[in-house]
């Protein structure tokens, strides 16, 4: 009988393991410190803020502690988009700042490290802190908010339901009824002050309809104690008429639900798909100017302002690696001076795409475009 026997051992399988370059992995740490102090710093500057504003109802009002504290908690991730750009360009200037004080990129650079393969992970840095932002800013930030701004009613309310607010409009694009509803009642079920106008053939409204309230039932707008006028086409009277109960079709097919909703009257409690729907919306019901300007702006701002994250890395990197050598207030002075002018230009850009002075989108843009652009120039004379 004959046996095999070897002395080799069965080969092993060779571990796979994703090893950071050395390099990399210094300028990451040298990123890291600076970054989670600037982004608290940031946000506790802001909660303080809103504190000392809230303090107010503490004070004259009497409102409980944990509801103001409540408020003060979930309104900080608002600050999400601007917290995160400003920590990137304030972590940038300072770790490259110290890097290049020490002397450590000129001796990099003296080994054969292009500015190009140095800027390499500072970037990455600004995507990854882009892709949080953007992430936060969709799905964390429009719920804290919600909650936060439910909270200030019941501080000012007393009551959890969002009230309709003044002036609310809504078109029908089916019918061209126009519905105003002057105040939604803490039930959340019943409204007040309830209008509806309908346009004649000539263009003028022939018929209003004005109840003291309504309520939604089955898909259906019921009125009560609503007074139905018709004019002619100069304008006068021509019949009035009380009816106890009536019934409207709700716009667009909406459910009860939709037409009641008031979350929708604060863009920073949605997210994209549901403030591109809004947009959608109005669009579709031939609703313009400044009201969808505004909420084109804060569209195009969910991207845009978690973007400023990778453009405050673009921007910072060269005036690290040429003001560097003079000591960390100088690069804090240029962060805070870099940060305002950035916010200044989307004010700026913000109010000119508001009033369509330039298209609602591309205003949004213009602040990273023209830092970006800014910020790979002084990098490219950098290297040259």
């Amino acid at each position: 009988m004959a046996t095999y026997s070897s002395t080799r051992p069965f080969p092993r399988l060779k571990r796979l393991s994703l090893r950071i370059p050395i390099m990399d992995a210094y300028v990451f740490k040298e990123l890291l410190g600076p970054f989670f102090f600037a982004f608290s710093a940031f946000l506790l500057f802001w909660a303080l803020n809103i504190f000392f504003i809230a303090a107010d109802y503490i004070i004259n009002q009497h409102a409980p502690i944990f509801l103001v504290l409540r408020f003060v908690v979930f309104r900080v991730p608002q600050a999400i988009p601007m917290a995160f750009p400003f920590a990137a360009l304030f972590a940038t200037l300072l770790a490259m700042g110290r890097l290049m004080g020490d002397s450590e990129i000129t001796a990099m650079r003296t080994a054969g490290v292009s500015i190009r393969r140095f800027a390499i992970t500072p970037l990455l840095f600004g995507i990854v802190t882009f892709i949080l932002a953007y992430l936060m800013n969709e799905y964390i930030a429009p719920v804290a908010v919600d909650q936060s701004t439910r909270t200030f009613y019941q501080i000012i309310y007393h009551t959890s339901s969002l009230p309709v607010e003044p002036q609310f409009f809504r078109k029908d694009p089916d019918t061209n009824n126009v519905f105003y509803v002057t105040q939604l009642l803490p039930d959340n079920k019943t409204m007040q002050g309830v209008q509806i106008f309908r346009p004649g053939r000539t263009g003028w409204w022939n018929e209003t309809v004005q109840a003291n309230t309504g309520t939604l039932e089955n898909g259906r707008l019921e009125l009560h104690d609503a007074i139905q006028t018709r004019y002619n086409d100069k304008g006068y009277v021509v019949a009035q008429q009380k009816i106890k109960k009536m019934y409207i079709g709700l716009p667009l097919g909406e459910t009860a639900a939709q037409f009641m909703s008031t979350a929708n009257s604060d863009p920073w409690t949605m997210n994209s798909k549901a403030l591109g729907a809004q947009v959608n919306a109005l669009k579709s019901q031939g609703i313009g100017g400044t009201a969808l300007a505004n909420l084109e702006i804060n569209l195009a701002d969910k991207t845009a302002w978690p973007f400023a994250c990778v453009v405050g890395v673009l921007l910072s990197l060269p005036l690290a690696l040429r003001f560097g050598k003079r000591g960390r207030m100088v690069g804090m002075a240029l962060a805070m001076g870099a940060f305002f002018a950035y916010y200044l230009l989307v004010s700026a850009f913000a109010a000119l795409g508001r009033n369509n002075a330039f298209p609602p989108e591309l205003a949004a843009w213009i602040p990273n475009i023209a830092f970006g652009v800014a910020g790979l120039i002084l990098l490219w004379l950098e290297e040259h």
